[in-house]
């Protein structure tokens, strides 16, 4: 019995009616064994040796039906979510060449996190798979490619949360930092803190063992040719004369940022976001990306959130908090929240961006109000899907 109980506890069924149907029929097969025993065992006091062969009979349908109760479960599902930044090239302004290498770029982290967890790793390990991929692919605004700041720095911020614990590590203002995203996971594993900045965090990086990198390892030609546009954006308001050119630097590029959120055979979520931010930025502004709660959460009790946009109205409005709460305290589904949050208040105050959201049945949210959203999906049900814009057909 005991093997049995343990068998079918440690299944994760793939959705919530199934796990309530099958919960509702090991409930009752255990109650037919535990009344079947205790008339058995009257039985015997009584000396009725029939009887207690009909109920030997009737222990023995039961046990029939709680190993197929255990037996008969679905495996465990596994997913993991992926974004490359809201608020993407228009689709007008992207050619086959560079629209290809994007997906390319999407592809390739979405199957590092998913080979992660089909070999049974962690949800916490898929994350940073993922995202620890797009920081080194220069064309994500996230650690080599990242947009740079006034000073011409590519200033870095990246968050990690694992559901089980809840826990979280996160670093902001990191110059040095080749994966933002591997040093916030070891502020949480190896600090008692969350949140570490700028020097005090690359100090601890360095007592860590993780090497530094030279600032200009992060510049690209064209995250510098973006900062003169808006340089010159900038310079043009300040004279009140607005140029063609200022409108096309700031419709591009300008809310870029990578994420991922996990679901792991064990049934733990996780979520993990990086950025650079905002091209422009002034030296020591933090966006929400390294601030729980509202570019980057995950709680077993409801979801994990990604979120990429303007950081300001993240803050403000604590985005990825907020989605799972209305699953938890709302019981509204995971699409029903993502969609309050994205479509409803978020353009309410005039926040522009999207969210990535997975929840523990493997249900997935994939949500933006902006333009697009570079954005990857794949589950053991057989989903892959990589889109940018709203009307792109599965891949």
């Amino acid at each position: 019995m005991s093997l049995i109980t343990r068998s079918y506890r440690l299944r994760v069924y793939p959705n919530g009616a199934q796990r309530r149907l099958l919960d509702r029929w090991f409930g009752a097969t255990r109650w037919l064994w535990n009344t079947a025993l205790e008339i058995r065992s009257e039985a015997y006091r009584m000396s009725r040796p029939r009887l207690s062969e009909i109920i030997s009979v009737l222990l023995i349908v039961a046990a029939v039906l709680l190993s197929a109760a255990a037996c008969g479960a679905a495996p465990a599902p596994i997913a993991i979510v992926i974004h490359g930044g809201a608020g993407v090239i228009e689709p007008a302004k992207m050619s086959p060449a560079r629209e290809a290498s994007y997906r390319a770029g999407l592809a390739a982290a979405l199957d590092a996190g998913y080979d992660v967890l089909e070999r049974g790793g962690t949800s916490l390990d898929a994350v940073t798979a993922a995202v620890r991929l797009m920081e080194d692919d220069p064309q994500f605004n996230a650690g080599r490619g990242a947009v740079l700041n006034h000073d011409g720095d590519a200033e870095l911020d990246a968050a990690i949360m694992d559901g089980a614990g809840p826990r979280a590590g996160a670093v902001a203002a990191v110059l040095h930092v080749k994966n933002p995203i591997e040093l916030a996971r070891l502020v949480m594993d190896k600090s008692p803190h969350v949140l570490l900045v700028a020097g005090g965090a690359e100090d601890f990086a360095l007592e860590q063992g993780m090497a530094l990198v030279p600032r200009d390892y992060f510049r690209t030609a064209a995250r510098e040719h973006e900062l003169e546009e808006a340089r010159g954006v900038e310079a043009a308001r300040a004279a009140g004369t607005p140029t063609t050119r200022a409108a096309a630097a700031s419709g591009e590029n300008r809310m870029g940022t990578v994420g991922a959120v996990a679901l792991d055979r064990a049934g733990n979520l996780a979520a993990a976001t990086s950025t650079g931010g905002l091209t422009n930025k002034h030296r020591g502004r933090v966006g929400d990306t390294p601030l729980i709660g509202a570019g980057t959460y995950a709680n077993n009790e409801s979801c994990a959130v990604s979120g990429t946009g303007q950081g300001e109205y993240y803050i403000r409005q604590v985005v990825a908090y907020d989605v799972c709460a209305l699953v938890l305290y709302r019981h509204l589904t995971l699409l029903q929240a993502v969609h309050e949050v994205v479509q409803v208040k978020l353009r309410r105050t005039g926040g522009e961006g999207g969210v990535i959201a997975l929840d523990r049945a493997g249900n997935i949210a994939m949500d933006f109000n902006s333009v697009g959203m570079f954005r990857g999906a794949r589950d053991s049900h057989g989903r892959r899907q990589i889109a940018m814009y709203r009307d792109d057909a599965h891949h």
